[in-house]
């Protein structure tokens, strides 16, 4: 009753704003699509008899909706960018923030593929099955992440509407089984409402080399010695704007720009990287002081606000030897170049916006993080963010040796954690941290010359992901629908924030917010939030773990804008209140049942979840067949294998055979000079090869790659995966080489790249060759064996 109370609430005040923003003259069907069309006039026996025809109309969106491009970055902290205080220049933020308004009290969920289902859905991330990341989804209904079809799309319904939809760049909203080509695709981009994409089906990607889509369709590598990730995406969002607005000029247009950056890995041209050479060197810890500092000046925190502690588990920057700090500063300015050049490039597309003949009726809505900054580069920072994912840590004496390298094509690098937490200043905590503002508060500026008089204006009502379709909803006069595509419709969570655009003291719609992400809980409820960390996100394995025992923390954040003053022991029963109202919200919203595990998770064999390869354990492959997901590939982890390849050998034979994987790791068999070579990626910390000495002769071979592990099949526990094991590669029966894996990756083979048959799409497993690497001979087929 409490919730639905509350619903009612913020259902009569969205209405109330309505009357005084909405463009439409009549209310929006709440039932999509809207019926069949029926000739209404009269019919004779032959049309000389009959009324004249009609035929049915394009559905018009309301006289006067604006255009609306809403940019989302990726792991982007609330003191990170110069518009909210931070070090790394947003020129585009700055331009949008003048003639527009800041929110500084706009929250996400702490994770990439929660926020993004609430923030196209406008419910919350586990009613919209979103509990976490698609790699990490169990059985439960709030963690399946298959977005149901009774959470429908901004996209969808704007599109039913008479809007052209567009999404460019990340979708991490799709199940990763559901990414082959044997779909189905009524979860891909398209099949969500989106008419147009063109972007990555992974949770990040390589910058230099991605896995990239035009819809359904893989996207041919780039031979652009200077091609960068972001630059691609601005570039497609322009012309797709363009080619919206000659073709439908008076059909609005909604387009959703999702880049990669600054997610890892954290790369960037060399160019942008020299710019910031010696503006990090004073260290994280001096740059948390100086953010604080232009943060109170700028006015996006008040004037009583303090600045938090750092956490134990993270060190001090004079607490580092001069090495340390070398390679830090270093891995910053790269990460900083990373965050200005995303800027800039966003920058490209606004200035495209404002080219148009109905620029000043566009609404443009960047944020700029859909969670913290992200503390997944752990405690000396990483080379590799798989390393991470699979529950290892990296030494900074070994990531040294490649710190004139980093931000190149090389390496997957991510900054130390400390550099996180410095990025979420003033707040505690970073990205997975749900239950403090530095995993959740992000940085949000909503321009709209039209419409928004106060330009340069700050607001400061609570507000959350899932408030920005009802909100998008209001101010193009939509409805949304109870019904669409024949599903009845979940009500929408989230409450217009539209009525801010005009008073800067409008009532705040949003009261009660629950938070959870990997047992990181959090409740806001009428200005105070009580908080309960589980882990810190720079600790992968999750084990052994109480939540019971869970310390609860409380905050007056009505007066406490960063939570610094823990009243836990002050006020009791308002925590013992806020705690219960947490219980009632997790019931509401399918976030129970609890579960806390971290790496294991990431094992989809582990897990249970959807395969179109279990059970099989004989499974062929033909020719064309490329950009296989890991998730539809074989599961080789754990497990001895065999890998047989039916070829035609041609003279000078070369190219690659099958891969899986990539530069973050995987495995490799081709003919290097004609010689059969098989290497294997050890998630980017080190390669072993073997080769032949001589190579094939023309003609028809046999090639097979054998793998031996040293332990028991298919462990359930993960210090019994990740073993050695012995490789044989063997020609027409004859062994040609044979070598040692002292260890094996235990968890994700790769985080955005999977199987190529006949070439290698994505980045290399190897620096022994160079993409595609298309074999010149023929393929018969690849055949994959495992125990």
């Amino acid at each position: 009753m409490f919730l639905q109370h509350r619903y009612a609430l913020a259902l009569a005040a969205a209405t109330v704003s309505l009357a005084t923003i909405a463009l439409a003259a009549e209310p929006t069907p709440a039932v999509l699509p809207r019926p069949d069309f029926h000739f209404s006039g009269n019919v004779g026996r032959t049309y000389l008899d009959s009324d004249p025809a009609q035929f049915p109309q394009p559905v018009k969106a309301p006289k006067g909706a604006p255009n609306v491009v809403l940019i989302l970055l990726d792991d982007a902290g609330f003191g990170q960018f110069n518009t909210f205080g931070g070090g790394v220049p947003s020129p585009t933020m700055d331009r949008l923030a003048k003639e527009g308004l800041r929110f500084n009290r706009f929250h996400t969920t702490a994770l990439c593929s929660p926020t993004r289902a609430a923030l196209i859905t406008g419910r919350n991330h586990h009613s919209a099955a979103f509990a976490g990341i698609t790699e990490l989804a169990t059985g439960y209904d709030g963690y399946t992440c298959i977005l149901p079809r009774s959470c429908g799309t901004v996209g969808e319904v704007l599109r039913q509407n008479g809007y052209n939809t567009a999404w460019i760049g990340k979708n991490h909203n799709t199940p990763t089984w559901e990414l082959s080509d044997a779909g189905p695709f009524d979860r891909w981009a398209n099949g969500l409402g989106f008419d147009y994409f063109y972007g990555f089906n992974a949770g990040d990607m390589n910058h230099w080399n991605p896995v990239l889509y035009e819809n359904r369709n893989l996207v041919p590598a780039s031979d652009d010695p200077n091609y960068h990730l972001t630059e691609d995406l601005a570039d497609h969002s322009i012309a797709w704007l363009r080619k919206a607005k000659s073709i439908s000029p008076d059909k609005p247009f909604f387009l959703y720009v999702a880049p990669g950056a600054t997610h890892a890995p954290h790369q960037a041209p060399k160019d942008w990287i020299a710019k910031f050479k010696g503006k990090f060197d004073n260290g994280w810890d001096e740059y948390r002081k100086e953010t604080f500092a232009r943060q109170k000046k700028l006015g996006v925190i008040p004037a009583n606000a303090k600045l938090t502690a750092r956490p134990d588990g993270l060190p001090a920057w004079e607490s580092l030897n001069a090495d340390q700090k070398r390679l830090y500063a270093r891995m910053m300015e790269v990460f900083c170049a990373y965050g200005a050049h995303c800027d800039h490039e966003m920058g490209r597309i606004v200035e495209a916006v404002k080219a148009l003949p109905d620029a000043d009726n566009t609404v443009i809505i960047y944020i700029a993080g859909d969670n913290g900054s992200s503390a997944e580069g752990g405690i000396e920072g990483s080379l590799s963010e798989n390393m991470f994912f699979n529950g290892f840590a990296e030494k900074w004496q070994d990531n040294i040796k490649a710190i004139d390298e980093l931000g190149g094509p090389k390496h997957f690098n991510h900054f130390p954690s400390a550099w996180a937490h410095a990025m979420n200043t003033p707040f505690q905590w970073t990205k997975q941290v749900a239950s403090h503002f530095g995993g959740t508060r992000n940085p949000m500026i909503i321009s709209w010359p039209a419409k928004i008089k106060d330009q340069g204006g700050m607001r400061s009502q609570f507000t959350h992901t899932i408030d920005v379709v009802p909100t998008i909803y209001e101010v193009c006069g939509i409805t949304a629908p109870t019904e669409l595509n024949g599903i009845e419709q979940k009500p929408i969570e989230g409450a217009s924030f539209a009525a801010a655009f005009d008073d800067a003291k409008a009532k705040e719609q949003r009261t009660t917010q629950y938070f959870e992400m990997a047992l990181n809980r959090g409740i806001y409820h009428e200005g105070w939030m009580a908080s309960a960390v589980s882990f810190p996100p720079w600790q992968a394995t999750r084990e052994g773990f109480d939540p019971d025992k869970q310390r609860w923390e409380l905050y007056h954040v009505d007066e406490d804008f960063s939570q610094a003053e823990d009243l836990a022991a002050k006020e009791p029963a308002k925590l013992r209140e806020l705690q219960d109202l947490w219980w009632v919200e997790a019931a509401e919203h399918n976030v129970l049942p609890l579960d806390w595990r971290g790496t294991i998770r990431m094992n989809a064999e582990a897990m249970g979840r959807p395969s179109l390869v279990r059970g099989r354990n004989h499974i062929t492959y033909y020719p064309g067949t490329v950009g296989l997901p890991d998730a539809a590939s074989p599961p080789m982890l754990n497990k001895s294998w065999k890998v047989t390849a039916q070829i035609d050998v041609p003279e000078k034979a070369e190219g690659m055979i099958v891969t899986q994987g990539g530069l973050e790791g995987g495995y490799g068999l081709y003919l290097k000079e004609g010689k059969p070579t098989f290497v294997y990626n050890f998630l980017a910390n080190d390669r072993t090869t073997l080769a032949a000495h001589e190579p094939l002769p023309k003609g028809k071979a046999t090639l097979v790659a054998e793998f031996k592990y040293d332990g028991k099949p298919n462990p359930q526990n993960y210090a019994d995966m990740g073993q050695g094991g012995t490789v044989t590669l063997s020609v027409n029966g004859k062994r040609i080489a044979e070598g040692r894996l002292e260890r094996t990756i235990p968890i994700q083979m790769s985080i955005s790249e999977g199987l190529d048959v006949g070439m290698d799409v994505g980045s290399a497993v190897s620096f022994d060759y160079k993409p595609p690497f298309a074999f010149n001979g023929e393929i018969e087929s690849v055949t994959v064996d495992l125990e």
